[in-house]
């Protein structure tokens, strides 16, 4: 049998797949940092910095500048996004704020307010830290 122990330590150790997720009713003020992708699906106030995926579902909510690879937007950002490949707006997306990347989807029905700077504009995320 497995002792109280190594089970603790077996459901605490990080899976190289896990995202970090931000759950519809919570609210956070203050700056994030991710080093893997992240899933707001509660209300944020501050800068993200993340070196991975953010996606923003239905119900998330960003006051505040957004830096990572790609970003998929269900919900709402009010605040610049840089996104070093790929911004997916979807058909409830509701952006209010500049972004600068490499590609653009938008759905139809997609509310975006700002401008779009597209191609060489958009920094790398490796760029970034020299």
């Amino acid at each position: 049998m497995f002792s109280k122990k190594d089970k603790m330590s077996r459901n605490n150790e990080v899976q190289p797949t896990a995202v970090n997720l931000i759950c519809d009713g919570t609210s956070i003020k203050g700056d994030v940092q991710a080093s893997r992708d992240i899933r707001i699906d509660g209300y944020l106030n501050g800068k993200m910095q993340v070196n991975g995926k953010v996606v923003v579902g239905n119900t998330g909510k960003i006051e505040g500048d957004v830096n990572c690879k790609t970003i998929d937007v269900s919900g709402r950002v009010e605040g610049n996004i840089i996104a070093s490949e790929m911004v997916n707006l979807k058909s409830t997306a509701l952006i209010l704020g500049n972004i600068t990347t490499d590609k653009i989807s938008v759905e139809p029905g997609a509310k975006f307010t700002g401008t779009c700077k597209m191609g060489e504009a958009a920094p790398k995320q490796d760029e970034k830290k020299k």
